[in-house]
C-alpha cells in the first residue's frame, strides 16, 4: 500500500478508503481484524486520532466493529455492502465522464470488450485508463491500441 498521500482529502478519509480496497480486493476479508490503531499510525506518521477518527467512519458505515480490548473487525457481509455501494457510487459518479470519453473518442462497444479481455486486472500494463495517450486508430494498430487502452484496476 502506498505510505504517501495527497491534498485532495483528508488523511482520514484516504486511511478509510484504503481500508476499503483491501476489503473489496479481499486482502482483508470478513472476520479479519484490522491493523492497530498504534500500528498504521507508526507506519504512515500519522497521529493515532487520525487513524481513529477513519477507523469510526468504517464503523458507522457498519463494515467493522469494534470489540473492546480485541480491536476492530470486518463485519461479515462487508464486502457485498461495499461491492453495492461502490458500483452505484460509479455509474452516478464516474460512468458519466467514462462515457463522455468513450463518445469523444468514437470507441466501438466491440473495441472496448476487446481491450477489456486482453488485459487481466492484475497485468503491470493495465494500472489505469488514460484518455490523454489514447487516440481513435484503425483496428490494424492492435499492438499499439492494446498499450493505449488499459483499464482501470
Amino acid at each position: 500500500m502506498d505510505r504517501e498521500f495527497n491534498d485532495s482529502q483528508p488523511i482520514y478519509r484516504q486511511l478509510r478508503d484504503r481500508v476499503v480496497a483491501m476489503i473489496l480486493d479481499g486482502v482483508l476479508a470478513e472476520g479479519d481484524p484490522l491493523p492497530s490503531v498504534r500500528t498504521v499510525a507508526a507506519e504512515y506518521r500519522v497521529n493515532p486520532l487520525t487513524v481513529l477518527k477513519g477507523y469510526q467512519q468504517l464503523v458507522d458505515e457498519g463494515l467493522v466493529e469494534s470489540r473492546r480490548g480485541r480491536g476492530m473487525f470486518i463485519n461479515v457481509g462487508a464486502r457485498e455492502l461495499l461491492l453495492q455501494g461502490e458500483r452505484a457510487r460509479f455509474l452516478a459518479e464516474e460512468w458519466p465522464r467514462v462515457s463522455a470519453t468513450i463518445q469523444r473518442l468514437g470507441l466501438t462497444p466491440q473495441e472496448l470488450l476487446d481491450a477489456a479481455t486482453n488485459h487481466s486486472p492484475g497485468s503491470p500494463s493495465s494500472s489505469s485508463l488514460s484518455p490523454a495517450s489514447s487516440s481513435p486508430g484503425g483496428s490494424s494498430e492492435d499492438s499499439s491500441k492494446d498499450e493505449r487502452e488499459k483499464p482501470k484496476p
